[in-house]
């Protein structure tokens, strides 16, 4: 084995991202230096944060050049090792990017793999991966969730906003109400993930006043994956003292600043004491232990539903991300690339 495959970045992406603006590469595997170790990945997923590194404009993270691989988390197996805590054969998840190989060094985003019954290896770059620790987190540190909140989830069918539901569901919330983008996401919503109504946006003739029936006291906590038009909408709504926890901004992500809605509905501020609040998922590193281990077993006792699609190949990346965007996911998406 001397060659690994990858994804580069061939041109900026304008707009919604399109498959042509990357490429697949073989690469020579690289040499291991003292402390590293070599990870084969058996599955790698697609986000849709990665979309704000690939416009040439740095975001919360800096800009990728082009050429260069593209980021992304992957599960696999340890195939060579000069780090005698890292040994051969052992099972991790890492930051290995759009890649069928990774060096690594044991620092930065990586943990062994907990061998849970009933928990799919690909799960550890999905709800036990950054969409659940975002998950997790959003609702627990950042929404400060308590008992008895009643909880708005924007891009609820997605692997984070349907953690978060359940979460929440299962921390005692009052009432949970998903919007998600399909009839059968709603269903899937209600029907398996426990939430107790779910707003189709696409086909609701007024999305205001659907989500003002479900919460007459208002929102406590709005959970938040979509982006600034959402918030602004939501913001009359909330509750006394309700907090928003910004996740994601998908509707944003493909706009220009200049482009970007803004966010007007600013009185609640003040009027309703509302606090908002987004997050980066890894200020909060020293936590994933628990987070993961507590969300392994509802996995396994059945408490935590999961969606996933499945692509094979690495080749099949671009158009897995691209399809993010059109609203075509159910779930996780991740890529077998050992195929």
């Amino acid at each position: 084995m001397t060659g690994m495959q990858q994804i580069v970045l061939e041109r900026y992406c304008d707009g919604a991202p399109k498959p042509t603006d990357f490429r697949l590469e073989t690469v020579p595997l690289p040499e291991l230096k003292d402390g590293q170790f070599l990870v084969r990945h058996a599955w790698c997923s697609v986000d849709p944060g990665t979309r704000s590194r690939l416009s040439g404009g740095d975001s919360y993270a800096a800009a990728l050049p082009l050429g260069k691989p593209i980021d992304g988390f992957s599960v696999g197996e340890i195939v060579e090792s000069k780090n005698p805590d890292w040994t051969v054969g052992t099972q991790v998840f890492c930051a290995g990017g759009w890649k069928t190989h990774s060096v690594q060094s044991g620092k930065g985003f990586i943990g062994r793999v907990a061998d849970v019954h009933g928990v799919p290896l690909s799960a550890w770059i999905g709800v036990l991966g950054v969409p659940g620790l975002t998950a997790w987190f959003g609702m627990k540190d950042v929404a400060r969730f308590k008992s008895g909140d009643a909880v708005l989830v924007t891009s609820a069918a997605g692997p984070v906003g349907a953690t978060a539901g359940q979460l929440a569901k299962a921390w005692g919330a009052s009432k949970v109400v998903g919007v998600a983008g399909s009839d059968a996401k709603c269903l899937w919503l209600v029907d398996e993930a426990g939430f107790d109504a779910a707003i189709n946006y696409k086909t609701v003739a007024d999305l205001d006043a659907a989500i003002a029936r479900e919460f007459p006291k208002g929102v406590d906590v709005l959970f938040d994956n979509v982006g600034n038009a959402m918030v602004n909408r939501v913001l009359p709504l909330m509750a006394m003292h309700g907090r928003i926890c910004i996740s994601g901004q998908v509707a944003d992500y493909n706009l220009p600043a200049e482009q970007t809605p803004g966010i007007v509905n600013t009185k609640p501020f003040i009027t309703h004491r509302v606090n908002m609040q987004g997050l980066v998922v890894f200020d909060f590193a020293r936590g994933f232990p628990e987070a993961l281990s507590t969300m392994a077993g509802m996995i396994a006792s059945g408490a935590l539903k999961t969606q996933e699609e499945r692509f094979r190949g690495i080749a099949a990346m671009p158009e897995a991300f691209c399809g993010l965007f059109r609203g075509e996911n159910t779930g996780r998406r991740v890529v077998d690339v050992s195929a």
